[in-house]
């Protein structure tokens, strides 16, 4: 009963991500078309909605790799990890995984500090402090890190990653 609620407002949360990252490319494309109608329509072109669109493809990246992408859409260099057995796969999935923990964790410190230190800088056209604009980063390194450490702890509790499937519909070829 407990796993079924969690489960649900995990797709819940997944689901309101989405709508998020949906708004923020509505919200993106709007200023792009703005942009061309004051530019060439009305001969009065504006700074803000490239600063804009800017800002919001930096947190689409990195908000969408963090919320919203699966971990079998993430795309990586997997000639040699197709190839393996399972235990080589398991393997070098948990050093692959650790290696990411450390790097992540340990990077930490600088980027709160950087972000934090970015206070005083703001945007040309918007106005929009720094820190605000890469404070983005934050929660993609949490998002990382606490997406690793369930991985990592289902790896050595759960066996074996899943083979990769080169061809996962064989009438389709996709």
């Amino acid at each position: 009963m407990a796993n079924s609620r969690v489960q649900r407002l995990g797709t819940w949360l997944y689901r309101r991500a989405e709508n998020v990252l949906a708004a923020m490319i509505g919200v993106m494309f709007a200023a792009f078309l703005f942009q061309i109608a004051s530019r060439y329509l009305f001969n009065f072109p504006v700074g803000w909605t490239n600063e804009l669109s800017a800002i919001l493809w930096i947190w689409m990246v990195l908000f969408g790799a963090a919320f919203v992408t699966k971990e079998n859409e993430e795309i990586r260099f997997d000639l040699f990890y197709a190839a393996a057995g399972p235990r080589l796969r398991k393997a070098m999935f948990l050093l692959s995984a650790a290696m990411l923990l450390v790097l992540y964790i340990a990077s930490l410190p600088a980027i709160v500090s950087y972000v934090t230190f970015m206070k005083v800088e703001k945007t040309a056209y918007m106005n929009i402090p720094f820190d605000w604009v890469y404070s983005i980063y934050i929660a993609f390194a949490v998002a990382i890190v606490a997406r690793y450490l369930f991985l990592l702890w289902r790896a050595v509790f759960g066996g074996a990653p899943k083979e990769l499937e080169p061809n996962p519909n064989p009438e389709t070829g996709v």
